[in-house]
Formats: C-alpha cells, sequence, structure tokens
C-alpha cells in the first residue's frame, strides 16, 4: 500500500478579542454613573435656595459646627427661617408638612414666624450651654470650679453665674481685683461665647455685708458696677468682641442668689453673664430709647 500524505486539520478559534470581555460595560456603567451625580448636582443647585446652598457647604467643611448653627442660618433673618430644612412648613389647618413649598405658596402668621425664630433661638442657645458645659468639664483647670460655675436658659437667655464660695472668692475681699480663678474662667469661656452673634449683659452681686466707711462714699453699689467691668474686661480680653457688650451693671445686695439664701451668704457674691435672646436685647434698645425727654423751663418773668 503506497504511503498516504498525513491529512493536516486546521481549526480556528473564532472570538480572539474574547480576554476584552465585558470590561466596556463597566466603563459605560461608570460613565452612566457620573452623569446621573452631574445631572442631580445640577437639579439640586436649582432647586435650592442660597441659605440652603451655604448650609450644605458649611456641613461638610465642618459637620459639627454646622449641626450646632443649624447649617448657619442666622436667627435675626425672619425671612430666611421659612425656607431652612428644606421648606418643609407646619400647616395648622391639616396638621401635616407641606413639604416643597415657599412662603409664598403657604400662609402663615408673623407670629408663626416670630415662634420658629424664637425656637431656633434657644435651640442654639442650649447647645451653646452643652458647650461650655463640655469645656468645663473636660479641663481640669475649670472643672477645679465646676461647683462656682452655674449654667441656666432662663427668660433672657443663657445665664452663666460664676459665684464665690467660702474659702474661695472670684474678687480679693473689699475689692474688684479680679483673683487668678476667675480670670481663667473667664478667658476660657470668652471664645465659646463669641462664636454666637448675640449681645451679652454682665450684673455684678453682692452680699449684703455692709461696705467699710470711707471718704469717698464707696459703697457696694460701686463695688458690685467695678466687678462687672473687670469681668468685662477679662472676657474682652480673650477674645470677646467689644461691640457683643450691650450692658455693664451693679445691682449690690438687691438680688439674692435666691429666696432662700441668707444675705450674707458667699453665694450672693457673683458675676452674672447673660447671653441674650433677641427678644431681651431688642427690650433693652427700646427702653433705652424710650426714654422721658424733660421740656426746658420757661424763663422767669421779670
Amino acid at each position: 500500500m503506497a504511503d498516504q500524505q498525513p491529512i493536516i486539520v486546521k481549526k480556528v478559534k473564532k472570538g480572539g478579542h474574547a480576554h476584552h470581555g465585558g470590561a466596556w460595560k463597566l466603563a459605560y456603567a461608570d460613565f452612566v454613573t457620573a452623569m446621573m451625580a452631574f445631572f442631580l448636582l445640577m437639579w439640586l443647585l436649582g432647586t435650592t435656595s442660597e441659605p440652603e446652598r451655604k448650609g450644605i457647604a458649611e456641613y461638610f467643611q465642618d459637620p459639627f459646627k454646622a449641626s450646632t448653627e443649624e447649617r448657619g442660618l442666622d436667627v435675626g433673618d425672619r425671612t430666611s427661617i421659612i425656607q431652612a430644612g428644606g421648606s418643609d412648613i407646619t400647616s395648622q389647618d391639616q396638621g401635616q408638612v407641606d413639604k416643597g413649598k415657599t412662603a409664598e405658596e403657604v400662609e402663615i402668621t408673623p407670629e408663626e414666624i416670630e415662634h420658629k425664630a424664637e425656637e431656633l433661638e434657644k435651640e442654639k442657645l442650649e447647645n451653646l450651654k452643652q458647650k461650655i458645659q463640655y469645656k468645663i468639664d473636660s479641663t481640669p483647670e475649670l472643672n477645679e470650679f465646676k461647683e462656682q460655675i452655674k449654667l441656666e436658659i432662663t427668660s433672657e437667655g443663657l445665664r452663666i453665674l460664676i459665684v464665690d464660695a467660702q474659702n474661695r472668692p472670684m474678687y480679693k475681699l473689699a475689692s474688684a481685683e479680679t483673683e487668678p480663678q476667675i480670670k481663667l474662667i473667664l478667658r476660657a469661656l470668652a471664645p465659646v461665647i463669641n462664636e454666637l452673634p448675640n449681645k451679652v449683659s454682665l450684673n455684678g452681686h453682692t452680699d449684703a455685708r455692709p461696705f467699710p466707711p470711707n471718704q469717698k462714699k464707696y459703697t457696694n453699689w460701686e463695688l458690685s458696677s467695678d466687678r462687672a467691668n473687670a469681668a468685662r474686661y477679662e472676657l474682652n480680653q480673650a477674645g470677646l468682641a467689644e461691640e457683643k457688650i450691650l450692658r455693664v451693671i451693679g445691682l449690690s445686695s438687691s438680688v439674692p442668689y435666691s429666696a432662700t439664701a441668707e444675705p450674707l451668704d458667699p453665694i450672693n457674691r457673683r458675676i452674672s453673664i447673660i447671653v441674650m435672646n433677641k427678644k431681651t436685647e431688642q427690650e433693652i434698645l427700646q427702653n433705652v430709647g424710650e426714654e422721658p425727654v424733660t421740656e426746658a423751663a420757661p424763663p422767669p418773668k421779670e
């Protein structure tokens, strides 16, 4: 049998580019996702107000600060309050929240706006109180005097009391010269208080012990005023803006620490720092502006 030529079979493999597989799908999916994010961003920019965009930007820069300051909204700006929080306005008639509506689309009374402003401001003052309390608790130098630093939300605003103790006075005896401990406290509190735009009132108090007789007729009234001014000076030196001080007064022993406090109790000797709410601030300014004007007496008849 004659030798036969071998038969060679060539098999051609199709899909030589199969190693690329579905890579294009991943790239396409990334592209679609990026486009969706872009259009979502453009939509948000077109549907949000300037205060809301500012609040979003501040949140990503400093989430803690933005949350404590209610996304940067100014309490004094009554018109922006309606738009805050995604323009959510509570309807008293329906008892539900109308979302996405502006002030023109929802009927709201000035009383409701004022109430909302007061609630927002009270929340800011409560946040300030918590921040000061945290600073006192977390700072060993301040924690030593925590029993002499008392914080309270009142109808006037946030009241910070710094009181004397039996063996730890804040001022030298019968003097407005500050002791090191009150300097430490005031200089620690000043930067925190300065974070809010609210005005500040400073009140000085003494106990009922009469001031020693002297030629200058210096009494507890002058002493309490001088101590309040000494506290103002320390706060300003530590960073509290001068223009935020609205009132500095001395009350002598006319306002005891409490109704049950003994007149000579050291706790009556205190400095009261009031971070005032807008209502109190406006009442003070109105009272100052409404002082009676005395008319000049007619000239005597000849």
